[in-house]
């Protein structure tokens, strides 16, 4: 039997896997508000974000494309992604003292069509990197493995 960590190991490690999950959902709560400039508090400066809409590298790039995909997607002029971006089953791995490694399912609804035949948009996995840079944890690799609908339908 391995000797459980002394008690102020295991809330450091505890605090830390609870602020690398309010990160993602922080990332959600800017998706749905337009808060592009809020996702400087979500990624590393030099992290990548692989979505549906692309592969960005970069602070800068990770904004930028998902500031045009906002303006596509705005199809309403209603000033906000017409989605609603839902995250469960966050699972956090402590890879070293200021890196980690995680997964979480993504529930996305569309919020500016008709209910029928459903509003749900897709099912998908978060693949995810995070790294603590100056005190803070920030997602440094992202990648959304899309589980439904299939490939061959995907919006």
């Amino acid at each position: 039997m391995t000797p459980a960590a002394p008690t102020d190991d295991r809330l450091a490690t505890l605090l830390d896997r609870e602020a690398i999950r309010e990160l993602r959902m922080a990332y959600s709560h800017c998706l749905d508000r337009g808060d592009i400039a809020g996702l400087a508090a979500v990624f590393a400066p030099d992290a990548r974000l692989e979505v549906t809409v692309g592969v960005m590298d970069g602070l800068p790039a990770i904004q930028a494309g998902l500031a045009a995909a906002f303006e596509s997607f705005d199809r309403d002029g209603r000033g906000r992604y017409p989605f609603l971006h839902v995250v469960a089953n966050h699972v956090v791995r402590m890879t070293g003292p200021d890196t980690a490694e995680g997964s979480c399912y993504l529930i996305d609804f569309e919020t500016a069509r008709k209910p029928e035949p459903d509003p749900l948009l897709l099912l998908g996995l978060y693949h995810d990197r995070y790294r603590r840079i100056d005190g803070s944890w920030r997602i440094s690799e992202s990648r959304l493995e899309v589980v439904w609908p299939p490939a061959d339908t995907a919006v």
